[in-house]
């Protein structure tokens, strides 16, 4: 109870000037917070007679929710896969990082260790509220050690495994525990895997296909089971073949559970994924898509030798390699350059690119009520200034699951796509009728409602942004029609 008083005290801050991403759609409207949860205005003027206490202006920018990264082998020098005293330290440098890039939640992600190593990280890593301090931890991705030989990628040989008879506790005992664990990539061709895949299911534990040679009928199999993810989709797996497309299939697969939606991810990072590639995979399951860095240490840092895991790593450029040969070892992109790649290589709707990195990661935990929307009710957190990235040109702000990002010109919805919910007000005064209240207006002919009592009366000026959202009745050009709504007046 005393949680909920305290955050019916906190000051509510509304963010104008903005276009939110909400419903798949980029509206003009207003975005109000307070205690870490976004408003819904009507309610908070209606229902508790109160207005903003601080309003902040985003400058004409996007408002999206935060950036969620379900794959991320560390970065700026730390490496999740190096067994320390104080990994918490390491975990946290990162978190407050890639806040600048848009990352406002993530999955910190080990890649196939020793058990020691996981017996000693694991514990160490809690899932976690993010903020202003860092992104938030939603549990560990355990990449490995359950995967194929032949399709290990960077991952260590020596130290993979295969399930044993009794295989669910054969896991416990190479985890030492799954308390913190939000996803597990294993090749589902190795034998038991099925029995492992509901075991971890009926924990809540995500389940990802990767680093195999399955074909499609045991991929079909394993996401019957209760597997819906798929780990670098076209990376570290079987390469699509006209009679057998390997996991790439499940993307169109006609034999999944009713009701059961398939998620991939992708490194769009111009590196691992040919634009071809992209494009196909988004053509084919554009709701399933989502981006993933799988960023590895060196992030941040540059050419040179550095880590992963048991691995020595070569960064020649854009691309990191296992020392000494040419297998790819993860990415140095972070993600807000993957959106940008991403929505360049495939030239889908900067809606589309934004959900890719929020909504569907979110849909996948299972969070999309909470994460990944700016539905009214899902987390926001408190504002923090962050410093610029390759896809902010100017600092930019950054809340617990929303980022301010600019508005390409370019992607400007035409007049007809905007919604009659797009206008703000800019006022002297409280608003006095439900006609002119945090931004909206209603529709034409519907009744504003009477004046609230003991409210005065100001005068307002309605004004509207870009290309004049919401005035489809009006003639000639937008700034025309943008000059026509500031001289309207409503009392």
């Amino acid at each position: 109870m005393r949680g909920g008083q305290d955050a019916a005290r906190a000051p509510v801050i509304q963010f104008t000037n903005c276009r939110i991403l909400r419903g798949g759609a980029l509206l003009r409207e207003d975005l109000w917070v307070r205690g870490g949860r976004i408003l819904d205005p009507e309610k908070l003027f209606f229902e508790e007679r109160r207005v903003a206490d601080e309003q902040r202006d985003c400058g004409g920018c996007i408002l999206a929710p935060g950036f969620i990264d379900v794959q991320i082998n560390g970065g700026f020098g730390v490496d999740f896969s190096q067994a320390s005293e104080d990994v918490g330290s390491g975990v946290a440098l990162v978190a407050r990082r890639i806040l600048s890039h848009g990352v406002t939640s993530f999955c910190p992600t080990l890649v196939t260790s020793p058990l020691e190593v996981y017996h000693k990280v694991l514990p160490q890593i809690p899932v976690k509220s993010g903020g202003p301090h860092g992104a938030g931890v939603l549990g560990v991705h355990l990449e490995g050690p359950f995967i194929s030989r032949e399709k290990r990628g960077a991952h260590p040989e020596a130290h993979l495994r295969s399930f044993e008879a009794d295989a669910f506790q054969d896991v416990l005992a190479t985890y030492g525990g799954l308390d913190n664990v939000r996803i597990v990539t294993l090749a589902p061709e190795l034998g038991h895997s099925h029995e492992v895949i509901r075991a971890l299911t009926a924990l809540g534990i995500c389940v990802s296909l990767g680093h195999s040679v399955a074909d499609l009928g045991t991929a079909e199999e394993a996401v019957q089971s209760g597997a819906t993810f798929i780990t670098h989709l076209f990376n570290a797996m079987l390469p699509f073949h006209h009679r057998d497309p390997g996991i790439v299939g499940l993307l169109t697969s006609d034999q999944l559970p009713t009701g059961r939606r398939i998620f991939y991810g992708m490194i769009a990072d111009g590196i691992h994924t040919n634009p071809a590639a992209l494009r196909i995979a988004h053509r084919a399951h554009p709701k399933g898509l989502v981006l993933v860095t799988d960023a590895v240490p060196a992030l941040g840092l540059g050419n040179g030798r550095h880590t992963l895991g048991q691995q020595e790593v070569e960064v020649d450029g854009l691309t990191a390699y296992v020392a000494g040969t040419n297998t790819l070892s993860g990415s140095i992109a972070p993600m807000d350059t993957c959106v940008r790649h991403f929505l360049q290589a495939t030239g889908c709707s900067v809606e589309s690119a934004l959900e890719a990195a929020s909504l569907h990661p979110a849909q996948l935990l299972g969070l999309e009520k909470r994460k990944g929307t700016l539905d009214f009710g899902a987390d926001a957190g408190c504002p923090a200034e962050i410093a610029s990235g390759p896809w902010f040109p100017h600092p930019s702000l950054v809340m617990g699951t929303a980022v301010v990002l600019p508005l390409p010109p370019s992607h400007r919805p035409p007049l007809t796509q905007t919604s009659w919910c797009s206008m703000t007000l800019f006022t002297s005064g409280p608003p006095t009728s439900r006609v002119n209240w945090c931004g909206r207006r209603r529709r034409p002919g519907r009744d504003p409602g009477p004046p609230l009592e003991g409210m005065p009366s100001p005068s307002w000026t309605l004004s509207v942004g870009h290309w004049g959202a919401g005035l489809q009745r009006a003639k000639g050009t937008p700034a025309q029609v943008e000059a026509s709504a500031r001289s309207w007046r409503l009392g």
